[in-house]
């Protein structure tokens, strides 16, 4: 039983150990460009969805929980990284950085049941074409798209306050750009850790792994549906139907599975290119969704591309007098 030990006041964020000094102006100007990139297209996505009604459809809808999924995560996440490398304030509370580790997990659990709903509403759409307005409805994807915000909840909610009955006895350096519960427990001691930990893993494999193993299904028996067509044109507008949840899922897992593998086979990397790759997977989707949307999206691309035009023509109108 530990009982030397004192409740830390504080964390320290690390950030990237191995970055000179005279980068750290560089690199937060780099971490705000991201923010602005989540922040600029999440909203639009948000704003645009809402003012066009002829999108406001069962996709669409989904779009829009994982836009404002990927807002809050960035707003949680990039912050006080910024405020680190652009004001030298590493410091975060013990509670703040314990309600951080909450988001940052929470968040991406809720993700991935969203991208369930997502493959749900595909599967339905190309398996079962006739039955899709009656099964996939407004109403029944904002129920389902509830439900992937709730479920995670009461267990993210479980994991923080198991965490927080550890003894601290060690240093209070994050060693990571944001409080995350690897980082966390790493600073504790005692022999409640290794129960943590496991605990943990097995609702991150639950949040994780059970949506994916029904992604997976879902994608395999729309291709197989696909394959079957005998119009060409036919397979290839299908297919085009599919093509953004697909970028989307794929930027979201396969980044992890890539880390996990990594690690199970015992290839090792550095703290710095470790930190890097958690950046890149947790902040890289929520930059790129959006784009996603507008450009991979038929219905989205076309609004998008009919709302220009109007202001092109409303403009040379006023130009012209």
């Amino acid at each position: 039983m530990i009982t030397n030990f004192t409740r830390m006041r504080s964390f320290s964020i690390l950030g990237f150990p191995g970055l000179s000094p005279q980068y750290y102006g560089p690199v937060s100007a780099l971490f705000l460009f991201i923010y602005l990139v989540i922040v600029v297209g999440n909203i639009f996505i948000l704003a645009f969805v809402a003012s066009e009604k002829a999108l406001q459809k069962p996709t669409y809808l989904v779009f829009c929980h994982l836009a404002l999924n990927d807002l809050t995560f960035g707003t949680v996440t990039l912050p006080k990284i910024i405020s680190k490398y652009w004001f030298d304030d590493s410091f975060i509370s013990f509670y703040g950085c314990f309600a951080q580790m909450f988001f940052v997990h929470y968040l991406g659990s809720v993700t991935s049941f969203i991208l369930l709903v997502m493959a749900l509403d595909r599967f339905v759409a190309i398996c079962f074409p006739l039955r899709y307005p009656v099964l996939i409805t407004n109403d029944i994807t904002s129920v389902l798209c509830g439900f992937a915000w709730f479920i995670p909840l009461p267990l993210m909610v479980a994991i923080v306050l198991h965490v927080l009955t550890l003894p601290f006895c060690k240093s209070n350096v994050i060693a990571q750009c944001y409080c995350d519960h690897i980082s966390i427990t790493s600073q504790a001691c005692g022999e409640d850790v290794r129960k943590v930990g496991v605990t943990s893993l097995c609702v991150a494999m639950f949040c994780l792994l059970l949506p994916l193993a029904f992604i997976f299904f879902s994608y395999t028996s729309i291709i197989v549906v696909i394959m079957k067509m005998a119009n060409v044109a036919g397979r290839k507008k299908t297919l085009s139907t599919c093509t953004p949840q697909i970028f989307i899922t794929c930027l979201f897992y396969l980044p992890r599975c890539f880390v996990y593998v990594a690690n199970t086979v015992g290839f090792s990397f550095s703290l710095d290119v470790r930190i890097l790759l958690i950046l890149l997977y947790s902040l890289f989707p929520p930059a790129v969704n959006p784009i996603i949307y507008c450009f991979k999206t038929h219905d989205i691309k076309h609004m998008l591309m009919k709302r220009l035009r109007r202001t092109k023509i409303g403009i040379a109108i006023k130009l012209s007098y």
